[in-house]
């Protein structure tokens, strides 16, 4: 861990499952995690992803639940006729079965994601809603929404979020204004490309937004940095970090939240994982005017999983963040705490940013 002060709110985890009603009878919450967070006039909005999954599962015939159109399905397999046919059923996340090229594919996910709004007066309590309010839709998110972004740009919100489906994770953009509709503007980055975080504001005239394409011949999951005159159309990629040899950031690595403007640079939180899964988050201080030069690294997490409720759950040992929200020196980041309930950590934007800055001396 690094030295930097990082205080987690003693009420943590601050929303939890119980908090948050099923969108459907038939369906129970598993997970609520992983948000995206703005300052929305008096308020703190959590844009959070809510997983579910079929209220009634018998082991033997487990039910699968996915879109066909909109329309919601709820499937029951045949567990033990499946498995005889080389199907696998021991990730808790998935249902593969042996693909036509001969190793094992995903055929359905255990649960299905939609994002709904919470909101809250002190950054702390929070209200959820009981509807989605970005719900899957369409062949592109058949196996739901997740891990959404939220931009201010200008007067709109600009949110991003993974679209999951059998073609793959593609990354889909939405704007508001409001927080009551959304204008969809459709498919940003084509599958396989999540983690985006979009800048707030142009660099010589062009938006720029950190994303993390997956190569599956070559490479690896890595973080990249793609340009827009006007937010839709997304090119003239290039590469920014790549993982490490050892340790901490050695698996994978993918944007938190999105960049935020500082008077030394964009500060630039991300995620990072080990080859067992071990979630933590790490920060880097990107050049002000050349925003694919990395001023300034810290070699240490900010943040890693520590507490039983980072440690211990549907996916134990992770902290991951799609979302922060600034009050005067405070970065107040809300994160995800072992894929099952969302947590809040606060630090000092300036103890971080000098920090960052003697590094690179």
């Amino acid at each position: 861990m690094s030295s930097i002060p990082v205080v987690k709110h003693h009420a943590n985890p601050i929303i939890r499952v119980s908090d948050v009603r099923p969108s459907a009878p038939e369906l129970k919450v598993d997970c609520v995690f992983n948000p995206a967070a703005t300052a929305y006039r008096d308020q703190v909005v959590l844009l959070v992803r809510v997983a579910e999954s079929p209220r009634d599962n018998d082991p033997l015939r487990p039910s699968v639940v996915y879109l066909v159109g909109d329309e919601l399905v709820v499937e029951a397999l045949d567990r033990p006729e499946l498995e005889a046919r080389g199907w696998d059923f021991s990730d808790s996340r998935s249902v593969r079965a042996p693909g036509p090229k001969g190793y094992l594919v995903a055929k359905y996910l255990t649960s299905i994601s939609h994002l709904r709004l919470a909101r809250s007066t002190d950054g702390v309590h929070f209200e959820v809603d009981d509807e989605p309010f970005i719900a899957p839709t369409g062949e592109y998110e058949s196996w739901g929404c997740e891990d959404p972004r939220i931009t201010l740009v200008g007067d709109r919100y600009m949110i991003n979020y993974s679209s999951v489906s059998p073609r793959g994770i593609c990354t889909t953009l939405v704007s508001t204004t409001d927080f009551e509709s959304v204008e969809r503007h459709g498919v940003m980055f084509a599958p396989e490309n999540r983690n985006v975080g979009i800048f707030s504001e142009k660099v010589h005239g062009m938006y720029y937004a950190v994303n993390r394409p997956a190569p599956q011949m070559f490479g690896e999951p890595a973080i990249w940095l793609a340009e827009s005159p006007n937010l839709v159309h997304w090119g003239n990629q290039r590469f920014l970090m790549g993982t490490s040899d050892s340790g901490w950031e050695s698996g994978r690595v993918g944007a938190a939240f999105p960049p935020i403007r500082t008077a030394e640079g964009w500060l630039f939180v991300y995620h990072a994982a080990d080859p067992d899964n071990r979630y933590c988050l790490g920060a880097m201080l990107l050049d002000s005017d050349r925003p694919w030069l990395i001023k300034a690294k810290l070699a240490e997490p900010i943040l890693e999983p520590t507490e039983p409720y980072e440690t211990d759950g549907f996916f134990s040992n992770v902290v991951f963040s799609c979302g922060a929200v600034v009050t005067g020196d405070t970065l107040h980041i809300y994160y995800g705490v072992a894929d099952t309930e969302i947590a809040l950590a606060d630090l000092s934007v300036g103890v971080l940013v000098a920090a960052l800055l003697a590094e690179s001396r």
